[in-house]
């Protein structure tokens, strides 16, 4: 059993990725996530490909439970602080005000609850110009400068996964585990904030660096030239990826897999700043070479010396990947009402063990059990229903 927050008990208010992961990884360490969505519709990310289970939506909120409760009614925000009562995390990712609007100010969290840890996510903080802005992914990415380290500015155009939601939450997740264990020893509540903007900047500080140390002008180009880094496509249409670093040895090896040892006396390439220098030549030259074999020989020959390397693979075939199978990344799921999901395991072992984890909740599906653990009776759940509240 790994479950290190086992009686850990957290209100999720969130919606989309950012609050919602934070309280799944919340969930992976094994404290207990209650879901609160609004009766229409629930979470937005539900009916992200139709239905209310989408994958958007099971992808960030697996191992939690689900109720149902519009918190602008009276009923709902009174439910909610009966929770919050008795609830170690509330973790919420409303626009700056909502909160307040809603009659959640910090006070009143307080007053409800001293010991309560409230993380409150927002796009740019509660204060300053931005700060009643929206905000999504492609907000933080751009802002933040991740963005200008992807895109080529001739032909801008937006690709690949979050980052900024995802560095968010675990940023949440970060401060919510560290006011958890101060808790132990103090028995103070905290307010928690995280904004999307800081937790994009701060998951790339080294291009700040770069710039305010050595007044480097960092493009898409930037980092991978300095670590050598490289994409190939071989004979057979296959991609490859090489992460040669700074070690000589790396770059010595390739070129002897490669089978031309001359590079190394090459004096564009001679040095390390030579070949971060002139690295857009480097990659035409290597990439000229790579093109006349297929993927399996230059993987067969790399992995012999000892050269850093991977195949670049589609999403099916890192689900079958023979060391991601021996891991047991993936584990297979069957729930009672919305069928069989894969999902991934969290990425920490403990002990060397995970616990297998419960499949994301359908919208209020613990709502009665929920509210009869409050104290409400048939009746009453009965009358919050008609009145849509629940």
């Amino acid at each position: 059993m790994t479950a290190v927050l086992k009686g850990v008990s957290v209100v999720d208010l969130g919606t989309m990725i950012t609050a919602p992961l934070a309280g799944m990884m919340l969930a992976d360490l094994g404290a207990d996530v209650l879901k609160v969505e609004h009766p229409q519709g629930g979470d937005p990310f539900r009916s992200f490909r139709g239905g209310l289970y989408s994958p958007h939506f099971v992808a960030y909120n697996r191992g939690k439970r689900s109720i149902k409760l519009d918190l602008r009614s009276e009923d709902g925000r009174k439910i909610l602080l009966k929770l919050l009562a008795r609830t170690d995390v509330l973790v919420e990712n409303y626009r700056t005000g909502v909160m307040e609007r809603l009659g959640l100010t910090r006070e009143v969290l307080q007053a409800t609850n001293p010991r309560l840890i409230h993380c409150s996510i927002t796009g740019f903080g509660t204060s300053g110009p931005y700060s009643a802005r929206p905000a999504y992914d492609m907000v933080g990415q751009a802002l933040s400068g991740i963005a200008s380290l992807f895109l080529d500015p001739e032909r801008p155009e937006t690709s690949g996964p979050t980052i900024p939601d995802n560095a968010t939450g675990m940023y949440a997740c970060y401060g919510i585990l560290g006011a958890l264990y101060e808790r132990e020893r103090t028995g103070r509540g905290r307010r928690i904030e995280v904004n999307m903007m800081e937790a994009s900047i701060a998951f790339m500080p080294d291009p700040f660096a770069n710039h305010v140390r050595l007044n480097i002008a960092n493009d898409r180009l930037t980092r991978v030239a300095s670590s050598h880094s490289f994409a190939f496509r071989c004979a057979d249409g296959k991609l490859l990826a090489v992460h040669l670093s700074s070690q000589p040895k790396f770059w010595e090896a390739f070129c002897d897999v490669l089978e031309r040892l001359e590079l190394i006396d090459d004096e564009r390439f001679k040095t390390r700043e030579l070949r971060i220098r002139n690295y857009r030549e480097l990659c035409h030259v290597l990439g000229d070479i790579v093109v006349t074999r297929p993927r399996g020989e230059w993987m067969t020959r790399l992995e012999a010396a000892d050269v850093p390397f991977a195949p670049v693979q589609t999403i099916p075939e890192v689900i079958d990947d023979p060391q991601v199978q021996h891991l047991h990344t993936f584990y297979e799921e069957q729930h009672p009402v919305e069928g069989r999901n894969i999902g991934v395991h969290r990425p920490v072992l403990i002990d060397g063990q995970r616990d297998a984890v419960a499949p994301a909740p359908t919208l209020g599906e613990h709502t009665e059990a929920v509210l009869t653990g409050l104290g409400y009776d048939d009746e009453e759940i009965t009358r919050l229903r008609s009145a849509s509240v629940i």
